[in-house]
């Protein structure tokens, strides 16, 4: 099996500049030249606090950042039992009073760090060792439903912008020990943690062995929200076509993970990238598996309907009215023709000024506070449809043809791929307003071409289409009954391809 294409050897030795940490000096016997490093390190900063304590023969300085730690949990579980130390022999004798995860610092780089990450670094007095221990402090917002991808029956919990949490919440569903987590350290400045996560004896080997490569190969200085680690790994980040699927929901997460993919999550955002997908992935919602199998296939098919509508209509419209009036019926010829007559602009700039309009009132309705921007979308859309129609600009079937569109684009459960539709249809409309009917077709074969071309991660971006599995339109395009769903998708590569063996068997002893 070839998951990935070959490379050339040029490409495959990447230069993994400043990746490694360079050790610092051993930890100093004499505790003011640890301080001195410390702080000569952190520049000095005026959050860094140093906190002495002499009991008996022995001295401790405490060091931490306070704007990276809990107070209160220093005082209780290092301050507290400090003072009641007694006697002091050896390092044993303060790691078993400090009820905290207690680490050894072996030099002072790896201390720096610590105190970076909200740890509190314990120096003794003519001791050549220190102790770090995690006392960061937690800002947490409440764990909430996401309001992009609300669902009407099932889980109505999301990931926030926690890495610890939103693995605690996918551990919470998969109860199991083959649940890998995987960290790594990106970003020269920031040091973003990036976890990756899989199915140990499900996820191809070969798959994990790619992301991490890419990860590791990854040079820059900083990584902020997903959406960077998105484009730095991606195998086209000039395709129209996310190749990654974002979620904020723990359900749809675990879903895909025992289906053999892998995801990654960044700290301190609240979004799982899940990979590798297919384009039909983006086209299925959690609630397709929250009601019965009837409804979840109906609603899938509008869904990929909405994509041809969203794409194609205004193209239509387009080509129709300006190039082959003749296939209209001939109901439809004098009304139509009554509504365009007297419009002033082509049909390429009708739909131009009404499809900007919708994305200028929609970029407003996302940028002002709640209680506005809903105001501004309803009340917004009203006047200026109703004002441009009665002022002669805009027809009213054209009118009729941008709002079908618009809302076909808002269909999709996935922003991203709305946002790749939305993009799409301005080359369709230019081309219907240049060559009709034979520019949409040239437009979509362009995009049929490219997404059969298009892979993420190794896998066929438009599979089961292309390569052709029958078996996998069950739970793609169409999705049959659990029951019926035996084997896992194809398109990750799973190593274990049975999911379930038949669960209505007790059906057969109803029968005999």
């Amino acid at each position: 099996m070839v998951l990935f294409k070959k490379r050339k050897k040029k490409n495959n030795l990447l230069k993994k500049t400043d990746q490694t940490q360079v050790e610092g000096p051993l930890i100093f016997s004499d505790m003011n030249d640890n301080l001195t490093y410390i702080k000569n390190h952190l520049n000095h900063t005026a959050d860094l606090k140093i906190q002495t304590i002499r009991n008996g023969d022995f001295e401790t300085a405490i060091v931490f950042i306070e704007t990276l730690v809990d107070k209160e949990l220093i005082q209780d579980k290092i301050i507290d039992p400090l003072f009641q130390l007694k006697s002091f022999k050896d390092r044993e004798d303060i790691a078993t009073v400090i009820n905290l995860e207690t680490i050894s610092c072996s030099n002072l780089s790896q201390a720096v760090n610590d105190l970076i990450n909200g740890n509190t670094l314990l120096f003794v007095s003519t001791r050549a060792y220190a102790f770090s221990v995690n006392t960061q402090k937690f800002g947490n917002r409440s764990i909430t439903e996401p309001s992009s991808e609300k669902v009407v029956r099932g889980a109505h919990d999301g990931f926030i912008e926690s890495l610890g949490v939103n693995i605690q919440l996918i551990r919470k569903r998969i109860l199991n020990p083959n649940l890998t987590v995987k960290y790594f350290s990106v970003g020269k400045e920031t040091k973003t943690k990036v976890a990756l996560l899989y199915m140990n004896q499900l996820a191809n080997t070969y798959l994990i062995t790619e992301i991490e490569r890419r990860i590791d190969s990854i040079s820059t200085d900083f990584i902020m929200p997903s959406s960077y680690l998105e484009e730095l790994i991606e195998d086209s980040s000039f395709s129209p076509f996310p190749q990654m699927l974002n979620t904020e929901r723990p359900d749809r997460t675990m879903a895909n993970l025992l289906e053999g993919r892998v995801v990654l999550l960044v700290d301190n955002t609240p979004t799982a990238l899940i990979l590798p997908v297919t384009f039909f992935s983006f086209y299925q919602s959690p609630d397709d598996y929250n009601s019965r199998f009837f409804l979840g296939t109906f609603f899938r098919i509008v869904r990929l309907l909405s994509f041809s509508l969203a794409v194609g209509l205004p193209s239509l419209y387009i080509a129709i009215i300006a190039f082959h009036y003749e296939v209209l019926p001939d109901q439809l010829i004098l009304p139509v023709k009554s509504s365009v007559e007297n419009i002033p602009f082509p049909p390429l700039l009708e739909a131009l000024i009404m499809l900007i309009t919708i994305e200028l009132i929609q970029e407003a309705g996302i940028r002002l506070p709640t209680t506005i921007g809903q105001t501004i979308g309803i009340v917004g859309g009203l006047v200026i449809g109703d004002a441009v129609v009665s002022a002669g600009l805009i027809s009213n079937t054209m009118l009729v043809v941008v709002a079908i569109t618009a809302i076909s684009s808002f269909v999709v459960p996935s922003t991203e791929m709305s946002g790749s539709m939305r993009i799409i249809r301005f080359p369709f409309m230019l081309a219907a307003a240049t060559m009709g009917f034979i520019g949409i077709v040239f437009c979509f074969m362009v995009i049929l071409i490219h997404l059969c071309k298009l892979e993420s991660f190794g896998t066929p971006y438009f599979a089961p289409l292309t390569p052709l599995r029958i078996t996998d339109f069950k739970d793609s395009i169409l999705r049959l009954p659990i029951w019926k769903l035996n084997n896992r998708p194809l398109d990750p590569h799973p190593q274990q391809l049975k999911q379930q063996s038949n669960s209505r068997d007790w059906g057969k002893d109803d029968e005999k």
